[in-house]
This record gives C-alpha cells, sequence and structure tokens, in this order.
C-alpha cells in the first residue's frame, strides 16, 4: 500500500473570534492511501492551540506514520499521542475499502435522503456584528443556535442573549453558549445563574479545562446543564475517561472525533456517557468538507436526533467542494453534487 500526506492551509472568509483570539487561517493534513485498485482519503484535523498534539515534530511523526503503513507496520505506537492523526488513519481506512472512498458510512445522510439537524454558530465580534449572525441564522431557519460567549462583556452578552429571548421562546429557538473555559472558577456559579435566567440550554466548557474539582463542584450546583468539551482533549485510556465522568458528573459531553483521537475513540466516550445518563452530542473543529463528511456520516450512523454541531464547513474559502449543503438549520448531503477533488498529492 501507497501512502501519502499533504499539508493544507484552510482560510477564513473573515476573521473568526473566539475566547482564544481570531483565526484567520486553519491548518490540516490529508492522508491518501492506495492500494493500487482503490484511493482513501482522511483528513488529520490539527487544531493549533488545542489539539493534544500540536508539537513541533508533528509533521515528522505524520511522515513516519505513512511510512510505516507502507511496509505494512502496525502504527498504534506512533498513533498513541497523535488524535488527530489516529482519526485520518482511521478516515482513510474506511474510505479505502468503501466502494466510493468519499461514502465511509451507508446512511440516510450519505444517500441523500434524511439531513442533519444542527447548531447555527455565532461568533465572537462587536455586537452589532453577533447580534446579525443570530437574526440571519434564525431567519434562515435555524432553531438551534450556539454563541460563542466570554472574550467581551459579560453584560454585553447577557443584554444580547435576553433580546434573542424577548423575540423568540425555548420552545421556538433553543440558545446553547461556549465560554471556552474562560470563566474564572470563583465567578463561574453566579455568571450560571444570571445565563440561567434566559433559558440558556447548555454551556460549554465554563471554566479553562484541567480544574476537576471546582468543576465537579459547579457541575453539581449549577443552574443550567454543563457540557465538557476540552476537559475530554488527551484522556485517552478507557479507565481515565471513566473516572473523568465519574468524577465530574457532567450533563453533557461534547465530542470532536479529531481531537480526542477518531471514531472508535468517541464512540467509548459515548458509551461511558450513556451507562452515567450524561447526554453528547458531535461537533466538527474546523475541519475541511473532507473531515466534515466523515464526521457527518459517522454521526448519521449512531442515529441521534438532536442538533449537532456539524456546520463549520462553509467558513472556508478554499474549502474542498463537496456535495454537503447547510440549509434551513440542517447539514444535506446533495447527492447531485459532485466531489471536485483538487488535492495534488
Amino acid at each position: 500500500m501507497e501512502a501519502q500526506y499533504k499539508k493544507y492551509i484552510l482560510n477564513f472568509k473573515r476573521p473568526s473570534g473566539t475566547s482564544r483570539g481570531v483565526l484567520r487561517q486553519k491548518e490540516t493534513y490529508f492522508i491518501k492511501l492506495t492500494d493500487g485498485k482503490r484511493v482513501g482519503i482522511g483528513e488529520c484535523g490539527l487544531f493549533k492551540g488545542l489539539s493534544l498534539d500540536d508539537v513541533p515534530h508533528y509533521e515528522q511523526q505524520l511522515n513516519k506514520v505513512c511510512k510505516t503503513l507502507q511496509k505494512g507496520d502496525d502504527i498504534s505506537e506512533l498513533c498513541v499521542d497523535f488524535p488527530s492523526i489516529q482519526m485520518g488513519v482511521e478516515m482513510a481506512m474506511l474510505s479505502l475499502k468503501a466502494s466510493n472512498p468519499f461514502q465511509l458510512f451507508d446512511t440516510t445522510f450519505s444517500r441523500g435522503i434524511q439531513p442533519l439537524s444542527i447548531n447555527g454558530l455565532i461568533w465572537m465580534g462587536d455586537m452589532d456584528f453577533m447580534r446579525q449572525q443570530v437574526f440571519e441564522k434564525i431567519e434562515s431557519g435555524f432553531e438551534c443556535i450556539k454563541l460563542k460567549i466570554g472574550a467581551l462583556d459579560f453584560e454585553l452578552e447577557c443584554k444580547l442573549l435576553a433580546e434573542i429571548r424577548s423575540r423568540y421562546t425555548k420552545e421556538h429557538v433553543t440558545l446553547r453558549v461556549d465560554a471556552n473555559g474562560a470563566f474564572l472558577a470563583s465567578e463561574a456559579l453566579e455568571k450560571l445563574q444570571q445565563l440561567s435566567l434566559l433559558d440558556i440550554h447548555s454551556i460549554e466548557q465554563p471554566i479553562a479545562a484541567g480544574q476537576h474539582n471546582a468543576l465537579a463542584e459547579l457541575c453539581a450546583h449549577t443552574p443550567l446543564p454543563i457540557a465538557l468539551d476540552e476537559e475530554l482533549i488527551g484522556v485517552l485510556e478507557l479507565s481515565e475517561k471513566a473516572a473523568l465522568l465519574d468524577r465530574i458528573n457532567p450533563q453533557y459531553i461534547i465530542l470532536k472525533p479529531s481531537l480526542l483521537g477518531g471514531f472508535q475513540a468517541s464512540e467509548e466516550w459515548i458509551k461511558l456517557a450513556e451507562e452515567r445518563k450524561i447526554g453528547w452530542w458531535i461537533t466538527s473543529a474546523l475541519e475541511s468538507n473532507i473531515g466534515l463528511n466523515a464526521i457527518a456520516q459517522w454521526t448519521a450512523s449512531l442515529h441521534t436526533a438532536i442538533p449537532q454541531g456539524l456546520g463549520t464547513g462553509s467558513l472556508f474559502t478554499n474549502n474542498i467542494e463537496s456535495p454537503l449543503v447547510v440549509s434551513e438549520g440542517f447539514l444535506r448531503y446533495d447527492i447531485n453534487q459532485n466531489w471536485n477533488n483538487t488535492l495534488d498529492f
């Protein structure tokens, strides 16, 4: 088997704000496998500043993985601390085995029958920009909106949420917020109490990851559901995953396969969460349409009905042209559109 990789820089259509700063580009890597008859494509969605495997020798490790794959040797040890590479290889292997390299899972989604409900993502910016995004999303059909909060004035953010609530009840629009760990542990409960008055569905990662005692205390007394996100990154062993959920006991967990080590690793989290009556949903991590397509098809195979976080494919000017279409609050796979595979390996 031949294995190659290629670095690819995704350019945002406009600078996108988070509590960690403003994103203008996103670095990603593609793996291509060929066995002489078929081709498999996978994406290693490295996320600078967030991925466990954001290390200087990342590309050297990816090259080593490709050479080991070509020899037919086991790569599991090479991928232990490189979850995005593990994800890319798993995706490429599924792609190689499929009759169509972009049809990794046979689902009603990938057959163009059943779309996936998704949340509309609101990026940080000044209040006018955020307000514009919110009402454009709602008017275009989104019934679930996710706002990134924590980098601006909290009172202004609450004011915007209150404005949304004054126009749309929780029965009409579900509101999720994502603090990306921006709140101090000492102030988090008070802020959650303020947010709870606005019928917020949930808040992702209110305080920075690694503060397990504080987060467990917060989850035990929170007036609105807390979803763990960054907290899951770097937790690789099954026993460690179980211990984390038992210690913190969150209301939800959020799964980003590129940051957690692929589909199998994410399914371990799902099984553990369901055993503990913890809810979950799946979110992309700014992959190109190659990765987003695979994650969406896998998500569809799990038969989940709540809105997922899979609407980021339209953020880039130079994404891979694909049949993925976002419309009326849904991600659809339009079988009448083709993949324009411009990747030149």
